[in-house]
């Protein structure tokens, strides 16, 4: 009995860090569901459909005064091509110094579209810096992107927070996305580059099927009621 005792004492980190990447793909479907469903303070319909690419991050945390720090895990997914469906997720942390958060505020939700060609192939880089690398600008809020600035209009990736229930949008110049591929493997079983995840056609892991739902579902709203495509 003891030998076994030893080994499940053994397994039992590896189990509850493999819990943590499922739990994790939770919080970024409620993230996403919760700001898609709420009543004309979510992000823009039309830039959701116009999107190449979403990057989820619950939970970032924050600390600090004006210059702060900030560390979180998230995901992405980028549109599959060949059926305008959402690819598996890749796993992402985020780092870097602060980003105009709610001072005094201890964790906030993060949402990015990548908005353009550019700016996912930045994203499928092993890491890239927001802003020195790809143009970024504070996403609007509402049903439609009618409020949407010149810079908005051609920035490479739209930014959003959600802090202490307030959503906003947020410029996110200077944060650090590296792929992180421990997470991959906690989720895949390989330590695979999220290049291969996203444009590998990987097949969608059971702890990320809400997530990927999610998204075609909210995707199908492009048609209008006449049944033409809004992109």
């Amino acid at each position: 009995m003891k030998p076994l005792l030893i080994a499940l004492l053994a397994l039992t980190p590896l189990v509850a860090k493999g819990n943590e990447s499922a739990k994790r793909l939770d919080e970024a479907a409620a993230v996403f569901d919760e700001v898609m469903g709420a009543p004309d303070k979510g992000i823009p319909q039309e830039l959701l459909d116009h999107a190449h690419c979403i990057v989820i991050v619950p939970d970032l945390k924050t600390a600090g005064f004006i210059v702060g720090a900030k560390y979180g895990k998230g995901f992405l997914s980028c549109r599959n091509k060949s059926n305008d469906g959402w690819s598996a997720p890749a796993s992402v942390r985020i780092e870097g110094g602060s980003v105009g958060f709610q001072i005094g505020a201890s964790s906030t939700d993060l949402i990015m579209l990548v908005m353009n060609e550019r700016g996912s192939e930045k994203l499928m880089e092993d890491k890239f810096t927001v802003g020195a690398e790809g143009s970024v600008a504070a996403g609007p809020v509402g049903r439609t992107a009618t409020a949407q600035t010149d810079a908005q209009m051609h920035a490479d990736i739209l930014s959003w927070s959600r802090t202490q229930g307030l959503f906003a949008g947020v410029a996110l110049e200077g944060a650090t996305l590296r792929q992180d591929l421990d997470d991959n493997n906690e989720v895949y079983g390989e330590r695979l580059h999220n290049r291969e995840i996203v444009t590998g056609g990987r097949h969608v892991p059971a702890a990320a099927a809400r997530f990927i739902s999610l998204l075609d579902h909210q995707s199908a709203h492009e048609m209008h009621d006449d049944g033409r495509a809004s992109r």
